[in-house]
């Protein structure tokens, strides 16, 4: 344990499997299973050894612009950053369980280093095609995580600002699709988008208001 005021070491668990051989090791994680509207979005980084990025934690923990400011280092700094989305058609399809797992195999098959092993944050992922460890609140504890969990967050908030503008009602630049009482009171007044998920009891408004925005 270390000593009082000593900072924590933010890549002990990388280096624990690189000390096993384990060179390329990929955090997984994604944004966007609660929202009511828009895509799930999974992100994969592999940091080099040693690499670590000054201010990535977990991403609900920054500012919008430390947030913007941090996934431009992680990209410029990371052995390999990707993406994976799937799609509203996809979640109503499959649900978002499912639909989280195909987002998270398309960030992975995307990485342009093949990794070693896989860490996700939360509980394991049925489904996920790679060997992983699942560690809950992995995203504010393993720091290949912390970046994932940065850089999907900055891609799906930017995908819902651009489509906020096409859609001003419905508040998405500022909620990012989930059930503030603007959202909610847009869909009474207007319906709902080809980007709201039907099978989120949109049409019943079912759910309860959320207490603010995102």
């Amino acid at each position: 344990m270390p000593a009082t005021g000593q900072a924590r070491d933010v890549l002990s668990y990388e280096r624990r499997l690189w000390g096993q051989g384990l060179a390329h090791v990929a955090g997984v994680d994604e944004v966007g299973r609660g929202p009511l509207a828009g895509p799930v979005v999974a992100a994969a980084v592999i940091l080099g050894k040693g690499v670590a990025i000054d201010g990535a934690a977990d991403s609900k923990a920054l500012t919008r612009r430390d947030r913007e400011e941090v996934a431009e280092e992680i990209r410029g700094r990371a052995l390999a950053v990707s993406l994976g989305a799937a799609s509203v058609s996809e979640i109503d399809r499959f649900n978002i369980l499912r639909a989280t797992t195909r987002a998270m195999n398309r960030a992975l098959n995307r990485l342009a280093v093949r990794p070693d092993h896989v860490i996700v944050d939360g509980l394991p992922v049925q489904g996920l095609a790679w060997k992983h460890d699942a560690v809950i609140g992995g995203d504010g504890l393993v720091h290949s995580v912390s970046c994932a969990s940065i850089v999907a967050k900055v891609c799906r908030d930017r995908l819902m600002c651009a489509l906020g503008c096409r859609y001003p009602a419905y508040g998405w630049e500022r909620n990012k699709g989930y059930a503030t009482r603007q959202h909610r009171g847009a869909v009474r007044e207007s319906g709902i988008t080809p980007h709201h998920r039907t099978t989120f009891g949109m049409l019943q408004l079912e759910l309860p208001f959320e207490t603010g925005d995102v």
